[in-house]
């Protein structure tokens, strides 16, 4: 059994494709984080404009009400800053723009933890695999964490350098720190439920579904519900 991690970062970055991603992958350890203290900024990568399978959606008009559903979220998890790259859905590479902008970010917010895609994490049994909007992300976190924000010499202008403590991967396959959320278990899902582009107006199922994977974390770290991430520590 593995005792899940009290420390709270001063300053946290969580770095996601879509606009409800950071949610589900990690709200209960955000909202955990900014009651105690921590100043937490996200950032979405694609603006949410194909989360529809309603050919008379317009994408544009959900983008727009998509932002503000993330708006509306953040608020809940008591996030201080959001960051929307905008970038369209399934279009998102790990480019030298998309690094210079999550490097610009990191340099400016300084964080000491941040968190995103296990961009490894592929293949979840057998009858689904992880979004490629997800790994590009998680890939592109990473290789502007290390090296690239902590050195001088990548993207010049972008800010003074800044080495990150630790990185969360979040959606991993082997997970080795554990976050309890037993507090914040119900903010985690009333921000899911800002969500209503993607759930639906109603979605009483949703807090259940919550609940469900967060106590299976739970049971491993050894309290009513937790989130599980893999860590790298790169300072320190």
């Amino acid at each position: 059994m593995a005792a899940p991690v009290d420390d709270v970062p001063a300053r946290a970055l969580a770095v996601y494709a879509h606009p409800d991603d950071p949610e589900v992958s990690c709200g209960g350890t955000i909202a955990r984080w900014a009651a105690a203290g921590c100043e937490v900024h996200v950032v979405i990568c694609a603006a949410g404009d194909k989360g529809s399978s309603d050919p008379a959606v317009r994408p544009e008009e959900l983008a727009a009400r998509r932002a503000i559903e993330v708006q509306a979220a953040a608020a809940v998890l008591g996030v201080a800053g959001h960051h929307l790259l905008g970038l369209p859905d399934g279009e998102v590479e790990n480019t030298v723009a998309l690094r210079a902008r999550l490097v610009e970010l990191v340099r400016r917010i300084r964080p000491v933890v941040v968190v995103c895609p296990d961009p490894t994490a592929a293949f979840f049994g057998s009858s689904y695999f992880n979004h490629r909007d997800h790994r590009e992300t998680g890939w592109a976190t990473l290789d502007a964490v290390a090296p690239a924000a902590a050195n001088p010499q990548y993207f010049r202008d972008a800010g003074p350098p800044h080495q990150v403590d630790a990185v969360y991967l979040s959606g991993t396959l082997d997970p080795d720190l554990w976050v309890e959320i037993t507090a914040t278990i119900e903010a985690k899902a009333r921000a899911l439920l800002c969500h209503a582009s993607q759930l639906g107006e109603t979605a009483e199922w949703l807090r259940q579904v919550v609940h469900q994977r967060a106590e299976e974390g739970g049971k491993v770290a050894g309290v009513p519900y937790a989130e599980g991430f893999r860590i790298l520590r790169l300072a320190g």
